[in-house]
């Protein structure tokens, strides 16, 4: 292979100290080399695993934290399934639940009791390292604080997690693949900005195109309009639904505004730590039959 042009994005994932650890925080590629190897060669064999009909399924989802010698429940059982392609709002209030119950999705957390399949395989009992190589492939994370590195173009954040999952393609394959994701989210003419030169519309754009780069069947967002004003976050919405509507990604919006979860066609609604209502349509409509 040719040697590469050491751009930013080289001397970060060289760098030893502040940006990897930030990009292993951001992105949680802890996985073992022996995961890595083995997901490759998976890759190069053409192994895939059979396809459920659900992308997600919970069944009695129990955690507690263990404070001292104080026990703190947070989530009581909570059975669901979330089929593929579906557009979900996970909403509750503030101590609800529902961030914990995203952080098990996410595989950032295990449960302390019950199963969770994502993509036909089950999660919930699994290592550290395994769940890092679970969220590298299969789910793509949008924050409230976009999560951009400074002094980084946007092509650059794009391609970040292209350099810990598919290590078999060559630069010039992560540079097209993460330009054509910055121009389907309405920023081509913007791939050499830092998130300096950017609005927090366009930031939240790039973070939108990062999570999508992997090809994740799952994007979990997390308050993803928080830091924006009405109008902007009127775009991101619709740009979530267009991206539900033509490419098929399974969304999870975590809020606790009515306003985001009503742009979704089901609303899961999370209280001291059950499943409240679960229904179609917008929040005004789910509350009109209960």
């Amino acid at each position: 292979m040719p040697e590469r042009r050491e751009d930013n994005l080289s001397r970060t994932l060289r760098a030893p100290t502040i940006h990897r650890q930030a990009l292993e925080r951001l992105f949680s590629f802890a996985a073992q080399p022996a995961l890595r190897r083995a997901s490759r060669l998976n890759w190069e064999l053409g192994i895939k695993e059979e396809v459920a009909v659900e992308l997600i399924r919970l069944e009695d989802i129990h955690k507690t934290y263990h404070l001292g010698e104080v026990d703190v429940p947070v989530l009581k059982g909570i059975t669901l399934d979330i089929a593929r392609g579906e557009l979900v709002a996970l909403m509750g209030a503030s101590g609800s639940g529902k961030t914990t119950l995203m952080n098990v999705l996410g595989c950032l957390d295990r449960p302390s009791s019950g199963g969770y399949w994502l993509d036909g395989q089950e999660v919930g009992s699994l290592s550290a390292d395994e769940r890092a190589m679970v969220r590298n492939h299969k789910i793509g994370f949008v924050f409230q604080s976009f999560n951009l590195l400074p002094r980084t173009s946007a092509l650059e954040q794009v391609m970040m997690p292209l350099a810990y999952t598919a290590v078999q393609l060559s630069e010039q394959e992560w540079r097209k693949r993460s330009g054509a994701l910055l121009q389907q989210v309405g920023l081509g003419d913007r791939l050499d900005h830092e998130p300096s030169q950017l609005s927090g519309g366009q930031q939240q754009r790039v973070a939108i195109a990062r999570a999508l780069v992997n090809n994740p069947p799952l994007v979990l967002a997390d308050e993803p309009t928080g830091a924006l004003d009405s109008r902007t976050s009127e775009e991101i919405l619709r740009l979530f639904q267009q991206l539900n509507a033509e490419k098929g990604i399974t969304v999870v919006l975590v809020t606790h505004d009515a306003n985001v979860a009503s742009h979704a066609s089901r609303v899961i609604r999370i209280k001291d730590g059950l499943i409240e209502a679960d229904g179609a349509g917008s929040v005004s409509a789910l509350s009109s039959r209960r």
